[in-house]
């Protein structure tokens, strides 16, 4: 069954051709450092206008901070509710029974 194999393949050369495709002529690199420069000076700035902004806000909480911890904390008192008569436990039983 097997011994038809191989007839049909091919030897495979021991020397391979490392650049068969020499022919193709290579196109030439077009200029992106150019529009990269322009994206890297825009991203700057708006990194600077961010960080910028956030030492404007660290400030802010720092100052609230600090007038917050200069007033004494405010309790919140919670109402207590007036005590109730205790429950009577046979008259609840009897309204049971009843039903």
């Amino acid at each position: 069954m097997g011994k038809n194999k191989a007839k049909g393949q091919k030897q495979k050369n021991v020397f391979h051709v490392a650049n068969k495709n020499i022919t193709k002529a290579k196109s030439k690199a077009k200029p992106v450092t150019t529009s990269l420069k322009k994206i890297n000076i825009v991203n700057d700035e708006k990194v600077k206008m961010v960080n910028k902004i956030f030492t404007d806000v660290q400030k802010e909480v720092k100052q609230l901070s600090k007038a917050i911890s200069s007033d004494p904390p405010k309790r919140h008192l919670i109402p207590k509710l007036p005590e109730r008569e205790p429950t009577n436990v046979d008259a609840a039983a009897n309204l049971l029974s009843q039903l």
